[in-house]
């Protein structure tokens, strides 16, 4: 049966904030979701038959996405996928992505991301998995000391710290162009404020050579983002396991591209070190060709950083 499905309004959105407080533990979603000025456009709803009630949403979310060659392509990003669990399984979700393909082809999106932890939710609507990896391990006992001076990141870092994220991603697949509102609300979103994150400096100018995201995960300390010098990143990723082991921490995942300087850091952090493949990605080609989506995805260094999430 087919669904009433159509774009939200703004009398929908109590009963969207609603439909995702109860379906994630993620408050900022309405936060990120006020970010696109087209948001009700970009949003693809199923009613419910009670009034102010929303059965199922999908967002379109548009970002500028570097292709294997490192030039920005518009890509439909998908997020805040939800279905109220009295309405689960009647294929609203895949009415829904239907419409925000029809959208996102007209809007010039050359493909379309998203994560997930449930695939089998996408593949029938053509969308692919592809790989991605993290470093699991042992925080090492290695002191912290180096040749670089490290830090908590403070406010007035910021535009240096967003330099460095430019600069580091210049060409790299994956990676998303981040704009002021990213860096003002999503990136803060995903991370925490600014000063929760490390600085290392230039031992010699004192400007800010490396920054590195690292989080307290439940029992492991998570390495979100790196963007800098390759030289500093050993002493970063040695502070955040002092860190880490001040806060009785024991084990350490680490989300960085697989990289020679990330490999040749990580004995700063880890021991007994094994890589971890995942499959929480998935892409559909939309303007562009199969190949060239596939070409992207899997493209040495390539990575979507976990702050630019939808």
């Amino acid at each position: 049966m087919t669904a009433a499905v159509r774009t939200a309004v703004p009398a929908d959105d109590p009963a969207l904030a609603d439909l995702w407080r109860r379906c994630f533990d993620a408050p900022q979603i309405t936060a990120l979701h006020a970010l696109d000025p087209d948001r009700h456009r970009h949003t693809f709803v199923v009613p419910g038959r009670e009034e102010g009630v929303i059965d199922a949403v999908v967002v379109h979310v548009p970002r500028m996405i570097r292709d294997a060659d490192g030039v920005p392509r518009r890509v439909g990003g998908i997020g805040s996928v939800a279905t109220r669990p009295e309405a689960r399984g009647r294929g609203l979700v895949r009415q829904l992505l239907a419409a925000a393909e029809r959208t996102m082809r007209a809007e010039g999106c050359a493909w379309s991301l998203l994560f997930t932890g449930t695939p089998g939710v996408y593949r029938g609507s053509g969308w692919e998995e592809f790989a991605s990896g993290c470093v699991e391990g042992r925080l090492a006992p290695a002191p912290a000391t180096g040749e670089f001076p490290v830090r908590a990141a403070t406010g007035t870092d910021a535009p240096e710290v967003a330099a460095l994220h430019r600069e580091y991603n210049a060409d790299r697949p994956l990676s998303t162009v981040r704009a002021p509102e990213d860096w003002a609300v999503r990136v803060p979103a995903w991370y925490g404020p600014l000063d929760g994150t490390l600085v290392a400096e230039d031992p010699r100018t004192g400007a800010l050579a490396g920054w590195l995201v690292a989080r307290h995960e439940g029992e492991w300390l998570e390495v979100r983002e790196f963007a800098g010098a390759p030289e500093c990143l050993g002493d970063l990723l040695a502070t955040a396991g002092e860190r880490g082991r001040a806060e009785g921490l024991r084990r350490a995942r680490v989300r960085l591209p697989g990289e020679g300087a990330v490999t040749a850091a990580l004995p700063r952090l880890l021991t007994h070190a094994r890589r971890m493949t995942e499959y929480v990605g998935m892409a559909r080609p939309l303007l562009a060709p199969h190949r060239a989506v596939r070409a992207t995805v899997t493209a040495p260094g390539a990575v979507h950083w976990y702050g630019d999430c939808f």
